[in-house]
């Protein structure tokens, strides 16, 4: 009867071949760029904070295609799922300026509006 340890010395190459291949994460690519251009769509680059953040996807997307031209499918997955999620703060953001600046608009309004119904003798 072979010992543990020596059927795992002779099965660990062939362990490691099984697993030393990682594919190409063309998908997660894909959504990276789709989030990077949703975020400027959305006017990420008017809003600081979210230019801050998709800059920092669009490193993340150029460290990624870097990474796999040189092989390394896990590090470039790695950085297009930071990528992706950076992509994804940078919409929020922008978003969250224009729903600010539109409330701080329908505030005015609401404001004027009532300064005219009072000068019109409405009932407060």
């Amino acid at each position: 009867m072979k010992s543990p340890i020596t059927s795992l010395v002779l099965l660990a190459p062939f362990l490691w071949a099984c697993g030393a291949t990682f594919p190409p994460p063309t998908q997660r690519m894909a959504d990276a760029k789709a989030a990077e251009r949703s975020a400027e769509e959305l006017g990420a680059n008017d809003v600081p904070d979210a230019k801050l953040s998709l800059k920092l996807a669009q490193e993340q997307i150029a460290a990624a295609e870097k990474s796999m031209v040189d092989g390394e499918n896990r590090r470039a997955d790695s950085l297009l799922v930071r990528a992706k999620a950076d992509a994804e703060l940078s919409i929020a953001q922008a978003r969250e300026k224009k729903a600010r600046t539109e409330t701080e608009g329908a505030i005015a309004d609401s404001a004027a509006q009532k300064a005219t119904n009072a000068g019109q003798g409405a009932v407060k």
